[in-house]
């Protein structure tokens, strides 16, 4: 089969693109693995926040690109930020053109965009939390626009490697339902969504104990446009980089404690100590960062979140309802420890005597003297103020980091055309969403936003290819 476009993945990005290019004139083919109408995906079960790094879409350029320069560390240049952002409000009056219904969920910034009807907080992948809602909603909206503007959605169709001819890639090999077929494309988008389903790919570039590393994703990331960008030469950026939150450490066995309740707000308040009982992280730099801290370490279950009884019934009442770990851990009888001293919770949680004892000590100090900075590690303020640890009872609850979808990927040029090493273009060879690296991430753990950067690259990508098929 032939078309203008080839695009390996059907979730937000690649159904942005799709739309988009079809919209301008152009013949498009989507590539999609899930064999469903309803085929799992990360941007099919998203609570739907269209953010850009916790701020509206709609904020000045300047202000954001800061923004993201300061929290990724300067990973992401300015420059690129203000080149993917200036597509904001028009990309936003474009989907709720396409049928997407926002509505505002609180003042914040970060929730003036959320997809309507809201999903559910259901734990784990229970439909009946997303089905219809959300994501999902939006999906379903753009799909069916997909089929009006006459393009072509192939499930049940995996893509396994690039075609090139002349140096210039011009297609892919496929099984469509398990029998080879081929794509042949005046450009190749690449859109399937990262790698956070894959443990190999989680081991080679993430973590040493991969199995220790929650997964709260649909789990269809497998890493397969990875892999091609490498064979086609591609240039990888951000590779170890993720969003994702603080997890109990029994979400790993047990779905009630994934995707909720996350222990950020709680981590940020209070200390995060590992099984010496001693603060190993700098809890200020937030659940992104932290959850990233843990799963580069030597083992991402060997943490523990500790905090007095003021803190539990203010941090942990943070999310509304179902979400929050406060009442959330007790309902679904979580692992929470509660002792009303610490030498009490050291011998419940079998951390060292007087350890835990002592580091309170030299945490509660500074934090009734702002000298946390003075703290090793030290404990910045970016994204909680540290509070002090007094009031019985205390609790701990043991942690994993939880992985929601990775940041890291093949670097392109403004027109999202993916770059080889030397900066050279890789030539019909295109890029949306997770496929691409070097917009968020860094040692912060700097967090833009996944629906955010597939709508706005997807929107770029259409545009970039739509000007090139007919200069030809």
């Amino acid at each position: 089969m032939e078309a203008d476009l080839i695009i390996i993945g059907g979730g937000l990005a690649g159904l942005v693109t799709a739309n988009r290019a079809a919209e301008l004139g152009c013949s498009v083919i989507i590539l999609e693995q899930g064999a469903t109408p309803d085929y799992p995906c990360n941007s099919r079960v998203t609570g739907g926040v269209v953010h850009f790094a916790t701020e509206s879409l709609l904020e000045p350029l300047d202000f954001l690109a800061k923004k993201v320069a300061r929290i990724t560390g300067g990973f992401v240049a300015p420059e690129k930020t203000s080149s993917i952002a200036a597509d904001g409000k028009r990309a936003l009056e474009w989907l709720i053109a396409q049928g997407t219904k926002f509505v505002q969920t609180s003042p914040h910034p970060r929730h003036r965009w959320v997809m309507g009807p809201l999903r559910l907080p259901r734990h784990g992948l229970d439909p009946t939390g997303w089905r219809g809602r959300a994501g999902d909603a939006t999906l379903r909206a753009l799909t069916a626009k997909l089929k009006e503007r006459g393009g072509i959605l192939s499930l049940g169709t995996k893509a396994r490697s690039l075609i090139f001819e002349n140096n210039r890639c011009v297609g892919v090999a496929a099984e469509k339902d398990g029998a080879p077929t081929t794509f042949r494309g005046k450009a190749i988008v690449l859109a399937d969504g990262g790698f956070q389903g894959s443990d190999a790919m989680i081991g080679r570039f993430i973590a040493k104990q991969p199995g220790k590393v929650q997964r709260r994703n649909a789990a269809t990331g497998m890493g397969d446009g990875i892999r091609m960008l490498e064979e086609a030469g591609a240039k990888l950026v951000g590779m170890k980089y993720f969003y994702g939150h603080l997890l109990a450490r029994d979400a790993l066995k047990r779905e009630q404690l994934w995707p909720y309740p996350t222990l950020d707000a709680l981590a940020t308040a209070s200390i995060v100590v590992n099984g010496r009982g001693e603060r190993f992280l700098d809890e200020g730099m937030g659940g992104v960062y932290l959850a990233n801290a843990l799963a580069w370490s030597d083992d991402p279950t060997d943490a523990w979140v500790v905090f007095d009884d003021e803190i539990w019934n203010k941090a942990g009442r943070t999310e509304a309802g179902f979400v929050s770990a406060n009442p959330v851990l007790v309902n679904v009888k979580g692992p929470l420890f509660k002792a009303d001293s610490l030498a009490a919770l050291e011998s419940d949680t079998g951390l060292p005597a007087g350890a835990l004892t002592a580091t309170v000590a030299a945490y509660n100090d500074a934090a009734t003297n702002k000298t946390n900075p003075q703290l090793s590690p030290p404990r910045s303020t970016e994204y909680g103020t540290p509070q002090p640890i007094l009031k019985a009872p205390f609790y701990a609850v043991p942690m994993c980091p939880g992985l929601t979808f990775t940041m890291g990927g093949g670097d392109v040029d403004a027109d999202m055309r993916f770059l080889r090493p030397d900066g050279s273009v890789i030539e019909g060879l295109v890029g949306a969403g997770k496929s691409i690296g070097g917009l968020e991430g860094g040692e912060t753990g700097g967090y833009v936003g996944g629906l955010s950067l597939a709508l706005l690259t997807g929107m770029r990508a259409a545009e970039s290819i739509a000007r090139s098929v007919k200069a030809a």
